[in-house]
Order: C-alpha cells, then sequence, then structure tokens
C-alpha cells in the first residue's frame, strides 16, 4: 500500500474509533435510564450492555491481539448470554480502556505493515482487511446502540444539527480529554 494512503487509513481508523465512534456511543449509553441497559425487545435481541460486553471483547480480539499479536482471552458467546451485568460506567471504562490499547496498537504501525497477514477469528487476511472490518463492525453495533437509545430516552440523543441545510456535528463538542 502506498504509504501516503497508508498513512491517511490509520490516521482515519484511530480517530474514528478513539475519538468519534467512542463519543457518539458515551452519550448514547449516557442518555440510557439505568434499568434500560440491560433491556432486550425479546430473546434474540442484544441489549445496550451486550453490545457494551461484545464490542470490548471484538476489538480486543481483532486489534489488540490479532494485529498487535497479545493473547486473545475472549469469550464471546458469554457477551451474548449476559442478561445482567456491570453498571454503564464499568462497561464504558472497559471499553475506553480497550480503545486507548487499540490506539496505542495502530499507533505502531507504518503503511508497510497494513499488507503483513494475520490470521484472527480463523481467518487469513492483511491488517489493512482486519482494520477495516472492526471499524465497519463497530460502526454497525454502535448504530443499533444510538437506535436502542432513542428508542428508550426519546430526545436525549442528538449528534448533528441542522445549519442551512447541512448537518453540523455538535457531538463534538462533548468529546472527553
Amino acid at each position: 500500500m502506498d504509504g501516503q494512503a497508508g498513512g491517511l487509513f490509520l490516521d482515519r481508523a484511530r480517530y474514528l474509533l478513539h475519538t468519534e465512534y467512542r463519543t457518539k456511543i458515551r452519550l448514547a449509553v449516557e442518555a440510557l435510564p439505568e434499568d434500560a441497559l440491560w433491556w432486550r425487545a425479546n430473546d434474540q435481541s442484544n441489549s445496550v450492555g451486550n453490545l457494551l460486553l461484545h464490542l470490548t471483547g471484538n476489538v480486543r480480539q481483532w486489534m489488540v491481539s490479532g494485529v498487535g499479536r497479545a493473547p486473545d482471552v475472549r469469550h464471546r458467546a458469554a457477551e451474548f448470554a449476559a442478561t445482567d451485568g456491570p453498571p454503564r460506567e464499568e462497561l464504558l471504562g472497559n471499553l475506553n480502556q480497550t480503545l486507548d490499547e487499540v490506539d496505542r496498537v495502530l499507533g505502531a504501525l507504518t503503511p508497510e505493515s497494513l499488507l503483513e497477514r494475520r490470521t484472527i477469528q480463523g481467518r487469513d487476511l492483511t491488517v489493512v482487511d482486519a482494520i477495516f472490518i472492526c471499524v465497519e463492525h463497530f460502526s454497525m453495533h454502535l448504530g443499533q446502540i444510538i437506535l436502542l437509545a432513542k428508542l428508550r430516552a426519546p430526545g436525549a440523543v442528538h449528534f448533528y444539527e441542522d445549519a442551512g441545510g447541512l448537518a453540523r456535528p455538535v457531538w463534538k463538542e462533548k468529546i472527553s480529554g
């Protein structure tokens, strides 16, 4: 991969996971009433709590373990089986700690390392594939969390403001330092 394009790709992946997605997930989860954290629409659905456990496990497995080559200690089935668990602060704290580790892994990569091969969840793929899959997967579950927060706390989640036909991001004003 071209060095400049590879550097831009890494910068964007770091920004999305470390800043934009982290901020939006925090705001959506904080908007939820406490009793809604482990609520499921039905037995086949996941709660916000399940999704937070899952995202923490998934990004750790793919980025910290798969790309960064740390030991993999994930228990995927338990992420979805939980019907109750830690409070929001602990879930968000664990996710934030993992995202900090992911940022260190991504920060240590070079554009040249994006074409290296890794085996993650039994799949042989490049580092660029792993990052792309992880960012896309995180985005999908972030959207589910936002939807659940909007259902359970109507009007409490607001990321953009209409500014003359343009969506002005108001979530940026709430980025944690």
